[in-house]
């Protein structure tokens, strides 16, 4: 199943879950350290929606912001 937008084209990114340890430096501690830092994806809110294409009823696959925006007929 193909987790992009067919409106719009938005997908899945890249970007990073970094994890900390130690107390704050204004909670009376030395500060927070970078323990790990894992690449994982950011997916794309992808919902599968019957509207209307060229005259008929199709089901498309439409991130919730272009639903919102009306970017679709909805059938």
């Amino acid at each position: 199943m193909s987790k992009v937008c067919e409106i719009c084209g938005k997908g899945r990114h890249v970007g990073g879950s970094i994890t900390r340890r130690g107390l704050a430096v204004k909670k009376g501690g030395i500060g927070m350290h970078v323990v790990k830092n894992v690449k994982r994806t950011f997916g794309a809110n992808i919902q599968k929606v019957r509207a209307r294409v060229n005259g008929g009823t199709k089901q498309v696959r439409v991130c919730t912001c272009c639903i919102r925006s009306n970017r679709i007929e909805k059938a």
